[in-house]
């Protein structure tokens, strides 16, 4: 099944807390519920996430009991400030709530289940969108990757990131399908440890040579010639380049830099917001301590610690070598090349919809 989904009016996920021993797919009826999922990262990934908010919007429109279009438009305000605090990081989200929400004030009706039922399509869309998004990255990045490459990757970006394929990822995928003999050092992702849960199984389950790594292992990797290019994720990208991704994302790059090692990030348009001048204006989600101070449910840390747990970092542009998006490479000058795409995307969707 996808990461996400609707099926006869509930949202289904797959809970990936519970990754990789056993495999469960939870069920929410109200946006609420959802809003909590994403919270609790019982879906996580920025595109995924997006997908989730889409679908958890969809959900509030048939909550309502709402008679008419003005008084429905009230209720879907509340239920996007829910959805949107969930994860402010991920600006995906926003932007998927934003898009259903420009589609219920573009609605020349009166007929409130009609706004209902544009609402779930345009969730629908949105996640079916994804999937040939991913597809069309993979085959840009997949020209990144030479034969017998030697590939990093941080956190988990596959299909379980996203609504199905992946984004770094699915590039990793696209690439060893094309039987360029890779092998994939992969970072366990402390805290949550994304890589070695989440990123170690679907590697495994396509059939990938990899690596599991402690994440303080990458630099020596670099430094002794074993890495050929990193390739990463996003979670909101700034118009200037700058890119909010998993924390431990920054010094990856930093130390990718200093030994020349190509550093690519690969994320949709939708991840690109031009609304946020650089890096240092996207907000930085911190999260519970107990992900620092425990494995599971065992404290390994002092009782009563005290605990810093920003669930991000930001990289700067200038540590990044290109940044692959379904409209293909985009390298610097980010200010101008990332609008072009961005502009792209809004105009094929326009057309679309004609």
């Amino acid at each position: 099944m996808r990461t996400v989904e609707w099926h006869d009016g509930v949202v289904r996920m797959i809970d990936q807390r519970l990754l990789p021993h056993r495999f469960e797919v939870a069920e929410f009826s109200e946006y609420q519920e959802v809003a909590r999922a994403i919270k609790e990262m019982y879906v996580r990934g920025a595109p995924a996430i997006g997908a989730a908010a889409g679908f958890g919007l969809a959900l509030a429109a048939l909550q309502s009991p709402a008679t008419t279009v003005p008084a429905l438009v009230e209720d879907l305000k509340a239920a996007y400030d829910v959805l949107y605090a969930a994860r402010p990081t991920a600006v995906n989200l926003r932007w998927a709530l934003d898009r259903l929400m420009h589609l219920v004030y573009s609605l020349e009706t009166e007929d409130v289940d009609a706004v209902r039922q544009a609402l779930v399509a345009e969730a629908q869309r949105i996640a079916d969108e994804d999937v040939e998004i991913n597809k069309r990255m993979a085959q840009h990045g997949a020209e990144l990757v030479p034969a017998n490459a030697r590939i990093l990757h941080h956190c988990n970006t596959g299909a379980l990131a996203t609504v199905d394929w992946g984004t770094a990822l699915g590039v990793i995928r696209m690439a060893h399908e094309q039987g360029k003999n890779i092998h994939v050092w992969v970072d366990e992702t402390r805290p949550r440890l994304q890589g070695a849960r989440l990123t170690a199984w679907e590697l495994m389950q396509w059939g990938v040579p990899m690596t599991l790594i402690a994440d303080n292992a990458a630099g020596y990797l670099m430094s002794s010639g074993q890495v050929d290019l990193v390739l990463v994720g996003a979670d909101r990208i700034a118009a200037n380049g700058d890119v909010a991704n998993k924390i431990g994302t920054y010094k990856l790059a930093a130390v990718a830099k200093d030994n020349n090692v190509p550093f690519y990030v690969v994320a949709p348009t939708s991840t690109i917001d031009l609304q946020t001048p650089g890096g240092d204006a996207i907000p930085i989600e911190e999260r519970d301590p107990r992900e620092i101070t425990h494995v599971g449910d065992e404290l390994i840390a002092p009782e009563g610690v005290r605990v810093y747990n920003p669930a991000f970092d930001i990289t700067p542009a200038r540590l990044v070598t290109a940044i692959v998006t379904e409209y293909g490479v985009v390298r610097p000058p980010y200010e101008e090349n990332l609008r072009a795409v961005v502009e792209q995307a809004e105009e094929d969707r326009k057309k679309a919809n004609r």
